[in-house]
């Protein structure tokens, strides 16, 4: 699967342990509550979500939240250690440091990861922002999508084969196409680029979604629309404002 989609590369940089991460302290008088865990695309590194504005997009508006901007590079995908190293690494001690409300934000194959680990450990995550997401195989997309959506689905029933994780996170996905949506799970935030490379995946998870939780923008596969999108959830989302946080550095 990431060979596929990286183009036949399968050279990853080294998987340590734990897995490095660049913690940004909420620049507020209080210490927060909550917790916005990054997850980089396949070809970036955790500086980006500083270089590319990310950061300062959550100073600006205020936000109460701590920011922690996790290297969670494809090699994790690869030896299939992404869930493990998230929740000993990143999430157990958060909540050990008693944060509340943890939420996962993942671009492109980061915010894959957010979903299979939350399907995988659904327990303190509050939400998750998909921005750009690469959502498994085409295939599968079009299989879902032929049936009439991820609603009419006909999902495969009982234990899958662990490997299979695009039927995993697509089957999670699914309840989320219900009204009334179920209040057990993590809020869903997505948002993506009208001409971004897996825009078919991506449009067939909106339609299972709330208008106000979707956010399309002009752009493709990259920072600049990602940003904007970004810029345009946080307006949205509910996370906390103080205005004793000092805008910026």
């Amino acid at each position: 699967m990431l060979a596929a989609m990286l183009g036949g590369c399968t050279v990853w940089r080294p998987v340590t342990v734990p897995i490095p991460a660049l913690r940004q302290p909420a620049p507020c008088a209080a210490r927060p509550d909550t917790l916005l865990v990054m997850l980089p695309g396949s070809g970036s590194r955790p500086q980006a979500f500083i270089d590319e504005g990310f950061v300062d997009a959550v100073r600006k508006r205020r936000i109460a939240a701590d920011l922690l901007l996790v290297d969670a590079h494809v090699g994790y995908y690869a030896d299939k250690s992404i869930v493990d190293r998230l929740r000993a690494d990143v999430i157990a001690p958060a909540m050990a440091q008693g944060y509340t409300r943890i939420w996962l934000v993942g671009i492109s194959i980061g915010a894959f990861g957010a979903l299979i680990y939350s399907e995988a450990q659904p327990q303190g995550i509050a939400g998750v922002v998909a921005l750009g997401p690469y959502l498994g195989k085409r295939a599968l997309s079009e299989e879902i999508n032929a049936q009439g959506g991820l609603r009419a689905w006909r999902a495969p029933v009982g234990k899958l084969d662990p490997d299979d994780i695009d039927t995993i996170v697509w089957r999670w996905l699914q309840p989320y196409a219900t009204r009334p949506m179920p209040q057990a799970r993590p809020e869903l935030w997505l948002g993506y680029g009208r001409d971004d490379r897996f825009v078919i995946s991506d449009k067939l998870l909106a339609a299972a979604l709330p208008t106000d939780r979707v956010f399309e923008v002009d752009g493709g596969h990259d920072w600049a629309p990602w940003l904007a999108l970004w810029q345009r959830q946080l307006d949205a989302m509910p996370l906390p404002r103080d205005p004793g946080c000092k805008p910026g550095p």
